[in-house]
């Protein structure tokens, strides 16, 4: 209501400044009338057209938020250029003071389109989309909306340490992917190593905690390793890749005290934790019935003796 009511203040001013020129022509008046008419036209253009009918159709309250200061501050910086090149006396004054109106509105919507050039990178280059698990800035979580200024996601882990949500939903800067690093865990891509480390004693038959370990991990992760392959071969038609190797191993690395046991094997990006938690709870059930042939390694302190202490009184 109020912006009709100025828009119609505008035309009016605008109608009697030309009416005004009309009878008693002089420069001033003929700019005062340019004045009022391409603020009229800016009114229409960005407070009617672009605030009021366009931005119904965006949903997004936050798009919306965004949109609107970013019209509101385009009307101002129009107006303000307008002024400019109305009141200025030669070219040169209208070059200089239009490109200090331009680099006004650049720094004060610099957040704004920061985050408009990280959409456009997001969508042209398909960094993510909209289902992908991804990583930035510290953040990971399921992309579940991808805005023109914000990305949405469910967020994982934080103070959980599986790859469980949250419950959080957390709205993150798309401007975030032009000085950050995006990890994409599921982008052509829907399986990753895992690994479960664990300390053995040098009294352990490493050779056969192997072999009951190594069933333990092929059998729980078999159906992930074929189709694991089959999408390292299908990258291989995109990215340069190596052997398409997927299968389980286990590393064995020797310290002076103990046997360092790591078990490295692939797993489909959201099964991680379901399946570490599976493999985990078998092996212990291992290490119960391995009758001592699996013992993991204890850290303790032996006293062998205490320094004598003398107390003499003073």
């Amino acid at each position: 209501m109020k912006q009709g009511k100025g828009l119609i203040i505008w035309i009016i001013f605008a109608g009697v400044s030309w009416v005004v020129n009309y009878y008693f022509p002089h420069d001033y008046i003929e700019k005062i009338f340019y004045t009022f008419l391409a603020l009229t036209v800016i009114h229409i253009a960005f407070k009617t057209i672009l605030g009021k009918q366009f931005s119904k159709k965006i949903k997004e309250k936050r798009t919306k938020y965004s949109f609107k200061k970013i019209t509101s501050i385009m009307y101002v910086g129009s107006f303000m250029g307008a002024l400019v090149v109305i009141w200025s006396g030669g070219t040169q004054e209208v070059t200089v003071a239009f490109g200090l109106v331009t680099a006004g509105i650049a720094f004060a919507l610099q957040d704004v389109l920061k985050n408009l050039a990280g959409a456009v990178i997001i969508y042209l280059n398909r960094l993510y989309v909209v289902g992908d698990r991804i990583e930035i800035n510290s953040k990971t979580g399921d992309v579940l909306d991808i805005g023109i200024f914000y990305t949405t996601i469910l967020e994982i882990r934080e103070w959980i340490t599986s790859d469980s949500p949250t419950g959080r939903i957390s709205t993150i800067p798309n401007g975030w992917v032009i000085a950050n690093n995006v990890n994409n865990y599921t982008k052509d891509h829907n399986y990753i190593w895992d690994e479960i480390a664990m300390s053995l004693d040098y009294k352990s038959d490493v050779k056969y905690t192997q072999e009951k370990f190594m069933n333990i991990v092929t059998l729980q992760t078999l159906q992930f390793v074929e189709k694991a392959k089959k999408s390292i071969e299908s990258m291989g038609e995109k990215y340069y890749l190596g052997e398409a190797n997927a299968d389980p191993v286990i590393f064995i690395t020797l310290t002076d005290k103990e046997i360092l046991l790591k078990i490295r094997y692939t797993v489909e990006t959201r099964q991680r934790g379901v399946i570490k938690d599976k493999i985990s709870n078998l092996i212990l059930e291992e290490i119960k019935n391995s009758s001592d042939k699996i013992m993991i390694s204890t850290q303790t302190l032996n006293i062998t003796g205490f320094p004598s202490v003398s107390m003499k009184k003073p």
